[in-house]
């Protein structure tokens, strides 16, 4: 099955796969989409044939099999803390 598709809600995104089915995923099993402004989450592109999709913006990619299998990311906190402070810097001009 390979991704063809995505929306995104206020607590979650939607992939459509290519066999019509459709896997409402929540935001919070990724915490950077959680961090993620509206326009950042919508600039996204399908990675790999749609095996999986890629957030430039947010140095972020999630494969098929990682949605399929509940886990959601495995970023260390100490690795988010750091991406947050860099994009804390960014927002500030620093």
């Amino acid at each position: 099955m390979l991704i063809v598709g995505i929306e995104f809600g206020e607590r979650e995104f939607i992939i459509e796969l290519d066999n019509g089915q459709k896997i409402d995923v929540p935001l919070r099993l990724y915490p950077r989409l959680t961090y993620a402004s509206p326009d950042e989450l919508r600039n996204c592109r399908f990675i790999g044939d749609g095996e999986g999709i890629h957030w430039e913006d947010l140095d972020e990619d999630i494969s098929i099999e990682n949605i399929f299998s509940g886990e959601g990311s495995h970023e260390s906190k100490h690795s988010l803390r750091k991406w947050l402070k860099s994009r804390n810097q960014l927002t500030m001009g620093v």
